[in-house]
């Protein structure tokens, strides 16, 4: 993250792929890469930041996000850089963990401020880290749109616009991205779980509430499904 107090910071992309001048009171947020050509102005001065990829990336992917630098999120972000600068040497290891992730959330903050009406560009970016944390909790009984919108710090209705896009709601992604898991645990070859059993672990109702959505997903009850599973991988053992 660089954001510019004074003069003008270009950053000029290799193989036609643009650039981002930053004037006075901007930052840019990007992925350092691949390499990139930096154009200043004479006197010009700026706030860097180098910040953890693996936990801000999947809101950005290769963009560069701009955005001003006196928004209230980017005030907070920039105060706390100073206390932490002037704190860091009398810090015990745990405080500066605390810090890290503190910086890293104010961080996200001042990112997902671009989830809004004014830049739906940024939709699909919001969509696929939505995706990316239901398939880590799709046991978890708490997985909702409410508690997504909670953790990437977006309403619910940035959201749901952001799932729009590829015409496949929040709801209906979770439910069919656990039925995926749930199928291919009615075919494995040993330990297949009972009926009940999948409809607790993968959060529905009962197994009645189960076996509807399931024959409604693939047409045929997981009863039904196991058993033509079986014949195929019988006639080809044959």
């Amino acid at each position: 993250m660089h954001v510019v107090e004074r003069g003008e910071w270009r950053f000029v992309r290799p193989r036609d792929r643009g650039e981002a001048s930053i004037p006075a009171g901007q930052f840019i947020v990007r992925h350092n890469g691949p390499p990139t050509r930096f154009e200043v102005e004479p006197r010009t001065t700026a706030k860097v930041l180098i910040l953890p990829a693996s936990q801000l990336r999947p809101l950005i992917g290769d963009r560069a996000i701009v955005g001003q630098a006196d928004s209230a999120e980017m005030r907070l972000l920039t105060a706390y850089t100073k206390i932490v600068e002037s704190t860091l040497n009398d810090l015990t290891d745990a405080g500066v963990q605390a810090a890290r992730n503190s910086l890293i959330e104010l961080v996200k903050a001042v990112l997902v401020q671009a989830f809004d009406d004014r830049e739906p560009q940024l939709t699909l970016a919001l969509a696929q880290a939505a995706r990316d944390i239901v398939d880590r909790r799709l046991t978890d009984p708490d997985l909702s749109p409410t508690a997504l919108a909670r953790e990437l710090k977006v309403s619910v209705r940035t959201l749901h616009r952001a799932f729009a896009e590829a015409e496949e709601s929040v709801a209906t992604y979770i439910r069919r991205r656990r039925l995926e898991r749930a199928s291919l645990e009615l075919t494995a070859p040993v330990g297949r779980p009972t009926i009940s059993e999948l409809a607790a672990r993968w959060q529905f109702t009962d197994s009645s509430h189960f076996t509807r959505v399931f024959k409604k997903e693939y047409g045929q009850t997981p009863t039904e499904y196991v058993r033509s599973s079986s014949g195929r991988v019988h006639r080809a053992a044959r």
